[in-house]
């Protein structure tokens, strides 16, 4: 039984990536009369023909197409070892995929992710962006250990998930100091005809403020809708209209984006979920994330009480609790 001789096997591949056997000695390095010879062995060896001649130069048989898919593949996942073997910390370091929803504030992505490269263990961290269908089927087939999104796992969804609470947030409403120095009124009368910039349908807090705003009696401008929430922020930066975020990160937001903090709606929660395809969790970035989550970003600042008047002026006050104590939207058998 003859053996396969990948030396021979290369010099195939190369005549047929260059088409010629001429231009594949000069990546060879090798005469002409040498590769000539060693792809006859190797045509002997197989039992087929691999090339016919086209021309001045060379095309492949059907069988020799058939081959070249196996040698990419083999010279593919040589090199993919070379890089292994040359970077000893991709085998001593633990990877961890974690796939953020569109709709998930990149700030506060930041703030959960970002301690997991400080684990006592090895952690090589990669992150996926997208909608939140896509990222759950990557989930499903253990493309990613984790999802973060702003809803429960979805139980429509044929996919065994868990949904496990990071916490929630009242929202604060923003403005550049520009578009600020145009409205009169204060908050919230100041949104009527005012220029907003709404989050995407995709975004779960969406419907909620919609809601907020007609039974406010409140009538902004939408100005634009944006699934993404940095290039949300980024809009409102430039002036181009108010818009909302966690009051979590109301700090971070005023650095980052400069701008004012002019109001707080205390009666619509932004909530964030990690889901996985475990109940109990065992992976040290997850549970990282989870702590973090629960003693940092979302339980940093206590929840002001809530006022009974029905009045905007009072429903736009102060609202931020730990994960847990009001966050009861998961569903059903899908929840830890």
């Amino acid at each position: 039984m003859a053996s396969l001789n990948y030396k021979h096997l290369r010099y195939f591949w190369m005549v047929a990536k260059c088409g010629a056997i001429a231009r594949a000695c000069e990546q060879l390095h090798l005469t002409p009369q040498a590769v000539s010879g060693q792809l006859r062995e190797l045509e002997d060896s197989l039992g087929v023909e691999l090339f016919r001649r086209a021309g001045r130069g060379l095309e492949l048989t059907d069988a020799g197409r058939r081959i070249l898919s196996y040698a990419e593949e083999i010279f593919a996942i040589g090199d993919e070892l070379l890089e292994v073997a040359r970077d000893q910390t991709m085998t001593q370091s633990l990877p961890f995929a974690v796939g953020i929803a569109d709709s998930v504030p990149k700030s506060v992505a930041l703030r959960l992710v970002e301690p997991v490269l400080h684990l006592p263990e090895a952690v090589r961290l990669i992150c996926r962006e997208g909608r939140l269908t896509g990222l759950l089927a990557d989930l499903a087939v253990h493309r990613l250990d984790m999802v973060i999104a702003d809803r429960p796992m979805p139980a429509n969804l044929n996919v065994r998930g868990y949904s496990h609470p990071l916490g929630e947030s009242d929202l604060t409403v923003f403005a550049a100091p520009a578009l600020l120095a145009k409205l009169d009124a204060s908050f919230p009368e100041m949104l009527n005809g005012a220029p907003f910039l709404m989050p995407g349908d995709d975004v779960a807090i969406r419907l909620r403020l919609e809601q907020w705003f007609e039974g406010s009696r409140l009538h902004p401008r939408i100005v634009g809708e944006f699934d993404d929430s940095a290039l949300l922020k980024s809009f409102g930066q430039a002036g181009a209209g108010l818009f909302v975020a966690p009051t979590a990160i109301a700090a971070f937001v005023s650095d980052q984006y400069r701008v004012r903090a002019v109001g707080r709606i205390d009666s619509i929660a932004e909530q964030l979920f990690a889901i996985t395809t475990e109940r109990r969790l065992s992976h040290p970035a997850i549970v990282a994330i989870i702590q973090v989550a629960r003693d940092q970003v979302f339980g940093a600042t206590t929840r002001a009480p809530r006022r009974s008047s029905k009045a905007p002026q009072e429903q736009a006050q102060t609202s931020l609790q730990p994960a847990g104590s009001r966050a009861r939207s998961r569903s059903p058998g899908k929840d830890s």
